[in-house]
């Protein structure tokens, strides 16, 4: 087989989650990169594996708004956020950082 012969699937995450642990577990990786793009693209793959529209309505928004908030050039409100995770049925933890950034913010 040519190189050229050889097709190759685009992979969608969202596929990939099918359990409520799945989706916690890959929320909390995705978090802790410290980075908000990927994080909200990370909740638009959680919330697409469960169901926008499902998570539209349980959320209190219509599934379009829930589309335009999620989008990669979005800047969603916190609350709207909040609500989209809690439709999914989890919350935000506060935990420590790491010893080493703490000592930068505190003096320890």
């Amino acid at each position: 087989m040519k190189k050229s012969d050889a097709e190759v699937s685009d992979l969608d995450v969202a596929d990939l989650l099918k359990t409520e642990e799945d989706v916690k577990l890959f929320l909390e990786e995705a978090l802790a990169e410290n980075d908000p793009v990927l994080w909200q693209h990370a909740i638009g793959d959680a919330a697409r594996s469960i169901g926008m529209a499902k998570i539209a309505e349980s959320a209190g928004l219509n599934r379009e708004s829930l589309y335009k908030a999620l989008r990669e050039d979005a800047h969603p409100r916190f609350d709207t956020i909040m609500r989209v995770l809690n439709a999914m049925g989890l919350k935000l933890c506060i935990t420590p950082c790491a010893v080493a950034e703490k000592k930068a913010m505190y003096k320890v």
